[in-house]
């Protein structure tokens, strides 16, 4: 078994972190909307260093741990795609310009990369020092998926959301969006913009997905170095999937209840894991099977009417 040292987790957010500042920094310094062209060079870019990673984790530290890495990838991947939905609904409510997008989204994953590093590093030590908490985290992902697969689609109003409500309570913010910056001065006071309220908005409601999707990567394996760098990976490349995808997501109507299967399997996966335990392989091709078949099903069979469409 090899030994992850602190030193592991340095280098690989250090290298995260300069990926991502290369990105904002030099290649999409600019205002600008990404072109589908770009967005999904850049998406196959973030892919294909996944895999590179998968490999060197496969090298490193065994074809299990390898098969662990790329199970959780996929799940985490398909998982965020839902992010892709309410990324759309937001931009949408708060007529969030396109040129601006790039950045709200650059900085919602920075908050997602802390955040997800907390609850996952507190997610592994709660199942190692109270094994029975898994039996709770797979019964909540099984009541998640069942939720998912059978309510209704929602119009969320991010103003309705208490934190937005308390952060405007006692923090002014302009009408009108001031070019790409989160914060301006009036008359010597400092005044936050709607961009930095939609950040706010992403970075809760990635929060809520985060409590949704971590544990169910703890249902492949609960090595707290493969659950963080199988996240990061699947939520590097959301920005460029965000741009590629937003004008066809209407397409994939059942992908929602193939997540919602996905979901209730690893859940199931957890609640049975001390009777018995599903190979890697199995629930690889299993979550491999479901996303195609929602995928292929979604293109060949339309809604019947708009209100199966997210």
């Amino acid at each position: 078994m090899v030994e992850i040292t602190v030193w592991h987790w340095v280098f690989f957010n250090a290298g995260i972190l300069a990926l991502l500042l290369l990105d904002l920094g030099i290649f999409h310094k600019k205002s600008e909307t990404p072109s589908v062209k770009s967005a999904l060079w850049w998406s196959a870019f973030w892919v294909t260093l996944a895999l590179l990673f998968n490999i060197l984790i496969y090298k490193w530290m065994g074809s299990e741990t390898g098969l662990q890495f790329l199970t959780g990838y996929l799940i985490e991947k398909s998982l965020s795609v839902d992010n892709i939905f309410v990324f759309i609904m937001v931009f949408s409510y708060f007529a969030v310009p396109p040129q601006y997008q790039h950045k709200v989204l650059f900085w919602g994953i920075i908050g997602a990369l802390i955040m997800r590093f907390v609850l996952i590093l507190v997610g592994a030590a709660l199942i190692q020092e109270f094994h029975w908490i898994i039996y709770i985290f797979g019964g909540f992902l099984v009541f998640t998926g069942i939720k998912m697969g059978i309510q209704s689609d929602e119009q969320m109003d991010p103003e309705k959301n208490p934190i937005v409500k308390l952060f405007r309570k006692y923090f002014p913010v302009t009408k009108d969006y001031v070019g790409n910056r989160f914060f301006t001065k009036i008359d010597g006071k400092t005044f936050a913009t709607p961009l930095f309220v939609v950040v706010l908005v992403i970075e809760i409601t990635d929060l809520v997905f985060a409590v949704d999707s971590i544990p169910a990567i703890f249902a492949i394996t609960t090595n707290p170095f493969i659950v963080y760098t199988s996240n990061v990976f699947a939520i590097l490349g959301l920005r460029s999937l965000y741009f590629a995808l937003s004008g066809i997501m209407d397409l994939f109507h059942y992908l929602k209840y193939g997540l919602a299967l996905i979901l209730v399997f690893v859940g199931t996966k957890m609640m049975i894991v001390d009777l018995f335990k599903i190979p890697i392989m199995v629930s690889l091709l299993v979550v491999v099977g479901i996303l195609a078949a929602s995928v292929i099903l979604s293109l060949l069979h339309k809604p019947k009417s708009a209100g199966l469409q997210k």
